[in-house]
């Protein structure tokens, strides 16, 4: 199975890059192997719609982004398969979230869309210009790395941890990487 983990977000707007910056931590951070599967990390940024040809290549997608719950605390996790989305999650934290959603609302539409797990954060700050991710998300972002690694050791991929670099030193790095 081919599976795809695509990070969302805006790196230049603090806790709204977050799914970003998990996605390149992950990749950095740990090696996967799989002797049936393939693991392909992209980052999505906020390009919603043009992700679909890329998206339509794999069986199964792990959405990292920002969420929105009713009744949620900033820094609290969801993990939910996209078919199953909770009552509570509303989609409203920013415009690239809703964008995400009728991206793959479409992909439904024809038929291309993988299985599709989502992990969300509920942001704190989506709209300072900086690199810097307030203490609620840095911490809810280790719980959003555990729910990743459990589910993929799920799906039979194994790991091996390459470094200790953590979510804050990948986001001060984002606008010099060259993807």
């Amino acid at each position: 199975m081919k599976v795809l983990i695509l990070g969302i977000g805006n790196v230049m707007f603090s806790d709204e890059g977050v799914g970003v910056h998990l996605c390149r931590l992950v990749e950095q951070k740990y090696q996967f192997s799989s002797p049936e599967h393939t693991i392909t990390f992209v980052d999505g940024g906020t390009l919603a719609q043009r992700l679909i040809p890329v998206i339509a290549e794999y069986e199964y997608l792990v959405v990292l982004d920002c969420v929105d719950a009713q009744d949620g605390k900033i820094g609290d996790v969801y993990f939910f398969d996209f078919e199953n989305v909770p009552n509570t999650i509303t989609w409203q934290g920013s415009a690239h979230e809703v964008e995400m959603l009728q991206t793959l609302t479409m992909m439904d539409l024809v038929g291309d869309r993988p299985t599709t797990k989502i992990v969300g954060i509920i942001p704190e700050v989506v709209d300072d210009t900086t690199l810097e991710l307030t203490p609620a998300v840095l911490k809810g972002s280790v719980v959003m790395e555990s729910v990743l690694l459990k589910h993929l050791v799920e799906l039979g991929f194994t790991y091996e941890q390459m470094n200790n670099i953590d979510i804050q030193s990948v986001a001060n790095l984002s606008c010099l990487e060259n993807r």
